[in-house]
């Protein structure tokens, strides 16, 4: 088994020496002491207290399935095997019996390597990655990755769409294109009617009715706009009156016009 990450190893050993170079206490109470009195037992009371069963049960070199096969043979007990003799519990044992073996193993050959150091050093490697990863795999992958803001993949609410779209917070031009479109649905001559000369001077006495109440009196260039637009409404009643004198006269009554056969420009 060997460390993702051999520095970071070394930093949690170097740690660890310093942590019990400066105090330690005794287990069970007891004033602090120097490590070189007691540093021995404490040491070996702190590893058995830190081990879990899970590490008691896991090797320190890597095997294969048949080299595995063998050393727990090896460890098998001996003697008549009765019907049902295999369980987990005793196969645990077995393995609990060949770290030890290996334990030994490897403290004679060691020669004063600091090998628990290193050991709980990358188990500690070994937690910490588990938890780093469980923690990525809560991470709302589309919230990270996506543009999108999350109250765009809502659907609307109703109430903040009629607030929005109230005649009250729309602009002046679009009060205006309300108001036309009304205007053509009133007057239209049939579906596809957009331009007929009753639309045109429908629409030509909003636009006159509503520019007459918003210019101010030096706006000059605007007002000179709105000059032309009156003559143009002019001469469309002045040729609806004279082509069409049902539609001049549903006109004039529904806009409140009065009758001028002379129309002056």
């Amino acid at each position: 088994m060997r460390p993702s990450n051999l520095s970071s190893i070394q930093g949690i050993m170097k740690a660890k020496r310093n942590d019990n170079n400066v105090r330690s206490n005794v287990f069970g109470g007891g004033e602090g002491l120097p490590v070189s009195v007691f540093g021995e037992e404490l040491e070996e009371r702190k590893r058995k207290g830190d081990e879990t069963e899970e590490m008691k049960s896991e090797f320190i070199k890597s095997y294969n399935t048949e080299e595995l096969g063998e050393m727990l043979r090896r460890y098998r007990p001996e003697g008549k095997k009765e019907e049902g003799w295999f369980s987990l519990q005793e196969l645990n044992q077995r393995l609990v019996e060949l770290r030890e073996v290996e334990e030994e193993a490897a403290q004679g050959t060691r020669k004063g390597l600091p090998f628990d150091d290193l050991r709980f050093g990358i188990q500690e490697k070994k937690e910490a990655e588990a938890r780093k990863s469980l923690a990525f795999q809560n991470v709302d992958l589309f919230s990270v990755f996506s543009d999108t803001p999350k109250y765009l993949l809502e659907p609307p609410k109703e109430e903040l769409v009629q607030t929005y779209f109230h005649p009250d917070n729309m602009s002046s031009a679009e009060k205006m294109k309300i108001e036309l479109a009304k205007v053509r649905e009133e007057f239209k001559m049939s579906e596809s009617d957009c331009g007929s000369a009753r639309v045109q001077v429908a629409q030509l006495t909003t636009k006159i009715k509503h520019l007459s109440s918003v210019l101010h009196k030096k706006d000059k260039h605007s007002r000179k706009g709105l000059i032309a637009m009156v003559h143009r409404w002019k001469k469309l009643l002045k040729y609806m009156r004279r082509t069409d004198w049902d539609s001049y006269c549903l006109s004039l009554s529904k806009l409140g016009l009065r009758d001028n056969p002379d129309y002056k420009f």
